[in-house]
């Protein structure tokens, strides 16, 4: 085996001297490049290879691998750094530290002779020793000068040019700015965490977005699949009623038909009988062959029987039929479109929404209002009804829903067209009945839209108005709430729809709808709940 010294392994066997170009066999022996090359050669042309010291054999001519290559490969420092120690000129060994003395670097070994000497000054190894020196007075760097912003020597302390320069020594000034850059690497090290959590906030925003497209993907799947069967099954429907009326004609004209054929045939036996009879010169004979005057009949009321009337194909009873199911359908769509957007289907697919009965609270009603007896109609009235005062009971002309909301998505249109100056929106059962305070929208207890003449549009909360811009033709409005997420929002009922406002808030009691005029009289068309 080869010996474990690094030594050895530079020593030729062949010439007997340092390896040049140390490599090793398989064996572990090294030779110089050149003399194992000629070694191989001479043994290429007897057809075998092998050791000249061990005499191990190889079939093949053996690979050389460089020993300073593989005493790199198995010293991570020496991989690290580069840099070797200066004395040891025979063997490739990783030096340690490196010193401006002598501009040397050292291994551990040469090291501890030096170690403990107070004139020597060493760094980490390095092969670059002239930048610890002063480039004027080639003297070790010790000195720091903080106006200049220079690394000095001892000299240069003593020239003019730093003589009453703040100087520091370098361990100092390292010290020192160590101290400002562990500031700055704090710094960037909090830029570093909020950029973090900006890019999980918008990962988050993503995957939530994401989340909300892959519901309306569903939504609009499960409706459009839903439209499909509906529109199939009225597509049958209707094809069905077509061949069965039909075929209803088609019996009738078929039952006409052979009644006819049999008439047809009676006439041309008869026929027949009276060219008999005409053919005939015995008078007598005719006489009394025709006498019974069955021939001579006028069959006329039997010909009106056998007139067809098993009627024709019903195409508006078809057309009916067709309009009442495309209306049908049309509703179930119009009913659960909340704002612009797509039903909501359970998990089964099955709609769970449905139209609702809003009926307004007359014990909330203003002594000013007149409520139809449906409970849908709001009127202004300028005399006085007489209502009983209860603590329910508003001062002005406005009124509250029965029903209360405090869950799910609710809509509710109104026909606005009898008067110009209304209020429609939401309100808390909580809200003042007496007072200022107690107008829908003049508190913090409601949420309201104001047409107020003209064509002028406001929401109002806590007596702020938000005017709504543009002009508002249709006369009727839609307000949904989302009680859920804190969302009440205002439609014009026009072709196509169109967005007024969103309200956001957080809600803390249930919510009744709450309704007020101030002229003519204002309308619930349609509730339903989603």
């Amino acid at each position: 085996m080869a010996s474990a010294d690094p030594r050895n392994e530079l020593e030729c066997s062949i010439c007997l001297n340092i390896s040049t170009d140390p490599v090793t066999l398989r064996c572990g022996h090294s030779f110089c490049l050149d003399c194992i090359g000629h070694v191989l050669d001479t043994q290429e042309r007897s057809e075998g290879y092998s050791c000249p010291k061990c005499k191990q054999e190889f079939q093949e001519r053996p690979a050389l691998c460089n020993i300073v290559d593989n005493l790199l490969s198995t010293r991570p420092d020496q991989e690290e750094s580069g840099v070797f120690c200066t004395p040891c000129i025979h063997t490739p060994v990783p030096a340690t530290k490196s010193r401006l003395h002598g501009e040397a670097s050292l291994c551990d070994n040469r090291l501890g002779r030096h170690r403990k000497s107070p004139e020597q000054v060493f760094w980490e190894p390095t092969t670059s020793l002239e930048n610890r020196k002063c480039s004027i007075h080639k003297e070790l760097l010790k000195y720091y000068c903080t106006e200049d912003l220079t690394c000095i020597c001892l000299s240069c302390r003593l020239d003019e040019e730093h003589w009453e320069h703040q100087v520091e020594s370098l361990d100092k000034a390292s010290e020192i700015r160590k101290k400002k850059l562990r500031n700055v690497l704090k710094k960037l090290m909090a830029e570093r965490e909020e950029m973090e959590n900006r890019v999980q906030s918008l990962q988050e925003h993503r995957s939530k977005v994401q989340g909300k497209a892959d519901d309306e993907t569903e939504r609009v799947t499960v409706l459009f699949r839903d439209l499909r069967r509906r529109l199939k099954d009225l597509e049958k429907k209707v094809l069905s009623e077509i061949s069965g009326q039909v075929e209803r004609v088609s019996l009738s004209v078929s039952d006409l038909i052979q009644q006819l054929e049999i008439k047809e045939e009676e006439l041309v036996r008869k026929m027949g009988d009276i060219e008999e009879l005409c053919n005939m010169t015995d008078p007598l004979t005719v006489l009394q062959k025709s006498d019974t005057g069955a021939l001579c009949d006028d069959d006329r009321e039997r010909r009106d029987e056998l007139l067809y009337d098993g009627g024709d194909l019903n195409v508006a009873g078809i057309s009916q039929t067709l309009h009442t199911g495309l209306s049908e359908i049309m509703s179930g769509v119009n009913v659960h479109v909340f704002a612009g957007t797509f039903p909501i289907f359970s998990a089964k697919d099955k709609v769970i929404s449905g139209l609702t009965d809003l009926l307004l609270d007359v014990s909330t009603a203003g002594n000013t209002l007149r409520i139809s007896d449906d409970r849908k109609t709001l009127s202004f009235s300028s005399s006085h009804q007489n209502l009983p005062e209860t603590p329910e009971r508003f001062w002005c002309s406005q009124v509250l829903s029965s029903q209360s909301f405090s869950s799910g998505r609710h809509c509710w249109e109104v026909n606005v067209r009898g008067s110009n100056w209304w209020r429609i929106g939401m309100c808390y059962p909580s809200i003042d009945r007496r007072g200022v305070q107690s107008v829908i929208g003049y508190n913090d207890k409601s949420w309201c839209l104001e047409r107020y003449g003209g064509n002028s549009y406001s929401v109002i909360h806590g007596s702020k108005e938000v005017p709504i811009p543009g002009n508002v033709y249709s006369n009727r409005i839609r307000i949904d709430l989302n009680y859920g997420a804190g969302r009440i929002s205002f439609y014009e009922l026009c072709d196509p729809i169109r967005f007024l406002i969103t309200i956001t808030t957080t809600f803390t009691e249930p919510l009744h709808a709450g309704l007020g005029v101030w002229n003519g009289c204002i309308k619930i068309s349609l509730a339903y709940q989603m």
